[in-house]
């Protein structure tokens, strides 16, 4: 994949490898409802091997994919980080000793610590008989195991991923904080019904993991939603395109901007490649504590823009679609 690809491709998929070569999996359990999918497992799946040969997934967009007009105005709804439980494991990597320093950095590895080592994490499904990834992060909600990502990282081309789990601090084939299995996936409205990429938001409530919910072993991320445009922003996921690999937490930060293209999100200058797709994008983000407030995810870039990574606006639709997930 072209080391200017971001998330998805607009016009044309430079990691066509998926839109071009996959066919839409045929969901084995029915929707509850047009925006959800009850999930079923295969125990022992996701293996070391099988996580890092997974493909990750780009998105062909096409021109008018935005339709939905975004709500902006809004009073912004602000719900704040859950910190991890005392009990459970506080371990990182020792290369996460050292807090990253460069603003803005257009991509790079993640050389700090902090909450978002944790909070962060690669997803992992089949899309028919193939293996895929995306990224995504635990965010605070009512049930204490909501993950957001990218609605494509849940539905696309019309079918709901199967096998869906999130992998939280993920390394290199290893799962230092266990494999979570979604118990149900969510995207917003209008991702479910037409793949609108202004739109791009997906969710998934995960089963606990021997007693305890994700919130507790890994903490979560606060969010805000109808919370304006041009921010500080830093974002968050794991490329695994070239010239990444997907082995480890990658970052961009900077000041952001809003599409005068297709469609209304955030715009960011990043390089990360195919399998950051649903990544975090935090404002008020401290270096740190590794604490921010989401606001968006890695959705999708252009092809004559390269080197610039887009993300949905949190509206009312994508807050629509988190009461969904967390009161699940």
């Amino acid at each position: 994949m072209n080391r200017h690809r971001t998330a998805a491709s607009v016009l044309l998929a430079a990691g066509a490898l998926i839109a071009g070569a996959l066919t839409a999996a045929t969901p084995s359990a029915a929707a509850e409802s047009p925006a959800s999918f009850r999930q079923q497992h295969t125990p022992g799946f996701w293996t070391a091997e099988r996580m890092r040969s997974a493909v990750p997934l780009d998105v062909a967009a096409v021109p008018g994919a935005g339709r939905t007009p975004v709500t902006t105005a809004d009073r912004p709804t602000l719900i704040a980080p859950t910190p991890a439980s005392a009990s459970a494991p506080v371990s990182v990597p020792a290369s996460t000793a050292v807090s990253p320093t460069a603003f803005p950095q257009a991509g790079g590895a993640w050389t700090g610590g902090g909450a978002v080592v944790k909070t962060s994490g690669r997803v992992f499904f089949t899309l028919g008989d193939r293996t895929a990834s995306c990224s995504g992060d635990s965010v605070t909600s009512a049930n204490g195991s909501t993950v957001m990502t990218a609605g494509h990282c849940v539905k696309y081309q019309g079918a709901w991923h199967t096998n869906w789990v999130f992998v939280p601090a993920y390394d290199n084939g290893n799962a230092p904080y266990g494999q979570w299995p979604a118990t149900k996936t969510f995207a917003t409205d209008q991702w479910a019904a037409s793949e609108d990429m202004n739109m791009d938001v997906g969710l998934a409530v995960v089963a606990p993991q021997n007693g305890q919910k994700l919130s507790q072993v890994v903490g979560a991320q606060g969010i805000l939603f109808n919370g304006g445009y041009n921010k500080r922003m830093y974002s968050f996921g794991f490329p695994a395109a070239s010239p990444y690999d997907g082995s480890k937490l990658v970052y961009c930060s900077g000041n952001s901007g809003r599409d005068f293209l297709l469609t209304k999100d955030h715009s960011l200058a990043c390089n990360m490649t195919g399998g950051s797709s649903g990544g975090p994008w935090f404002q008020d983000f401290n270096e740190t504590t590794g604490l921010g407030t989401q606001v968006s995810v890695n959705s999708f870039g252009y092809v004559f823009l390269p080197n610039r990574m887009f993300g949905p606006y949190f509206g009312n639709e994508a807050k629509a679609a988190y009461d969904k997930a967390q009161n699940s």
